[in-house]
């Protein structure tokens, strides 16, 4: 199994930034895809980003590009993401979540969940 816990959520106003982090605990990570979610009051969760524990295959939603950066910290077993020139619409519930790649518990879906952290951006 994979445990994930998520923090740095908070308040900040428009055009600020915050930074969130999320530890993962598991047998192993080499077949690892960690994956930030964030949900809204009254809207679906999307996927904001996405990177394998080996640093590939990184992925950004365009609604973030260019203003959101993931970064891994493998002594420390985290992925952070690095929130800058936030904007009213991305306050949100924001979910730390992993898959496996490959073997036979590989799915497309993402089957491990953090608790959240609430994110809210002033105007």
């Amino acid at each position: 199994q994979v445990q994930l816990v998520e923090s740095g959520g908070g308040l900040v106003q428009a055009g600020g930034s915050l930074r969130l982090s999320c530890a993962a605990s598991a047998r192993t990570f080499s077949n690892v895809r960690m994956g930030w979610f964030r949900q809204a009051p009254g809207k679906e969760r999307e996927i904001v980003a996405g990177i394998n524990w080996n640093g590939g295959a990184v992925y950004y939603a365009d609604s973030v590009k260019d203003r959101f950066t993931l970064s891994r910290d493998n002594t420390k077993n985290t992925v952070d993401l690095q929130m800058n020139s936030l904007k009213p619409e991305d306050t949100a519930v924001y979910y730390c979540a992993a898959r496996m790649i490959v073997g036979p518990s590989a799915s497309s879906d993402y089957k491990y969940w953090g608790q959240g952290t609430q994110v809210t951006v002033s105007s």
